[in-house]
């Protein structure tokens, strides 16, 4: 298994920040640089959504881990590989704690990980800066 992760903290409040990565996640809310995300049923564990990166073609994902206010995590297979993108919420003294994790599973992970893992998160601080950005025009 290959993962790589980033972490940030913002003066917002969970609950900001949990709206802003829902509506996201929904397709609701959007901003430059952003994956663009259409929800095939409810917000919730099991259900399926299309993502389009920026410039790349569409791919479907599944929402596998959903707690309010919490945690959100969504696994992409593509072939033998499962890439699965967490995002954990914790709160701080002074506002909340955000962790964006990247794990890349499967035959062939630790190899191909090492290549096109760091391509793709590559954008994990400048998107968390973005989400929070987005979040604070919301509040």
């Amino acid at each position: 298994m290959w993962t790589n992760e980033h972490t940030a903290e913002t003066t917002l409040d969970r609950e900001t920040v949990w709206a802003a990565l829902r509506d996201l996640h929904t397709g609701t809310l959007t901003y430059e640089g952003a994956d663009t995300f259409e929800l095939q049923g409810p917000f919730a564990v099991g259900t399926e959504l299309i993502v389009t990166p920026v410039g790349q073609d569409p791919f479907p994902s599944t929402i596998v881990d959903l707690v309010e206010n919490e945690t959100y995590a969504d696994r992409t297979e593509f072939g033998t590989l499962v890439l699965t993108f967490r995002h954990t919420l914790v709160p701080i003294d002074n506002g909340t704690r955000v962790t964006h994790r990247l794990e890349i599973d499967g035959e062939g992970a630790d190899e191909v990980g090492a290549e096109l893992g760091p391509q793709i998160s590559a954008d994990f601080p400048e998107s968390m800066e973005a989400l929070f950005d987005a979040a604070r025009r919301r509040a």
